[in-house]
């Protein structure tokens, strides 16, 4: 009958360990150790959050690592990058980044230069057609803008390089970093106008009425990670639930769009859970009870 119950007893803690190891929800790692850096390593902006509005606080690196912990759901503050973009003397041969760690593998993200943008492969060209970046994102950004066909590509590219619209789509607002611990996808928010007619109409003068109602596209990050280069960019936004709408600088109209693009990520090592370590113990404790009573009972 003893062991009967020490069998019962030792079955369902295994059980018990099983279950927790099987249902143990996955986790979302963060991006830690954020620092900043590139050849134009002053030139960003930090953006935390009051109520329902972004709002400007120093740049320095504890509110970097503040401000980075939304998600899709609840995005928060963000960090800009490159946020001289639009100054007149802009140089373009620069960069910023945001650097750190996320399941234990090193990530840098950074704004984009013109040579990013402009390159072939054999120098620069600034041209409609060129086989480039900039080429390949702008076909999708005039088709995301609902330009009606009488507006061809071609003059739609020169009037975006002549108000320095490339400039303006490289100066990336990250809200968060985040990893499944499960699949490692890592998930990147970038902050951005809801309706991005409200931005560029006003720019682009007769041209820019045309653009279509609700049109909607994010700005474009580099990322490195894991040895691999990649831009992302997204032509489809969540609504924040935020804008920018107190104080310096503040226009009621940015940040109110979350564009979340992602790259597959390697999986962390896999930590047991807290209670799945206390059964393990527990199963381990029942055993070596288990062997003193037969050393008691010889």
């Amino acid at each position: 009958m003893k062991m009967t119950f020490q069998k019962l007893v030792i079955g369902a803690s295994m059980a018990i360990g099983v279950s927790a190891l099987a249902t143990a929800p996955a986790q979302a790692g963060t991006l830690t150790g954020a620092t900043i850096g590139g050849t134009a390593a002053s030139d960003y902006l930090v953006y935390d959050v009051s109520g329902n509005s972004t709002v400007l606080v120093p740049s320095n690196q504890t509110n970097v690592q503040k401000v980075l912990d939304g998600s899709a759901v609840n995005p928060t503050g963000n960090v800009e990058l490159r946020a001289t973009s639009e100054q007149s003397g802009f140089d373009f041969n620069k960069n910023t980044t945001l650097s750190g760690q996320i399941g234990g593998k090193s990530i840098t993200l950074s704004s984009l230069t013109a040579t990013d943008w402009f390159s072939t492969g054999s120098g620069l060209s600034t041209s409609y057609g060129a086989q480039n970046f900039a080429n390949t994102w702008f076909n999708q950004f005039y088709d995301a803008a609902g330009l009606p066909s009488y507006v061809s590509r071609a003059q739609a590219f020169s009037a975006f390089l002549g108000i320095g619209g490339f400039q303006r789509s490289s100066d990336p607002n990250i809200s968060y970093v985040n990893q499944n611990d499960t699949t490692g996808e890592i998930k990147i928010g970038l902050a951005g106008h809801y309706n991005l007619k409200d931005y560029y109409a006003p720019l682009l003068g007769p041209l820019g009425n045309l653009l279509k109602n609700g049109f909607q596209a994010s700005e474009v990050v580099k990322v490195t990670y894991n040895g691999k280069t990649d831009f992302l960019y997204s032509f489809s936004a969540t609504a924040s639930g935020l804008t920018n709408s107190a104080g310096i600088g503040a226009d009621g109209k940015s940040h109110s769009g979350n564009y979340e693009v992602s790259i597959k990520g390697v999986p962390p090592t896999a930590v047991p859970e807290p209670s799945v370590i206390l059964g393990l113990l527990g199963v381990a404790g029942i055993f070596t009870t288990r062997r003193q009573l037969k050393k008691a009972s010889i």
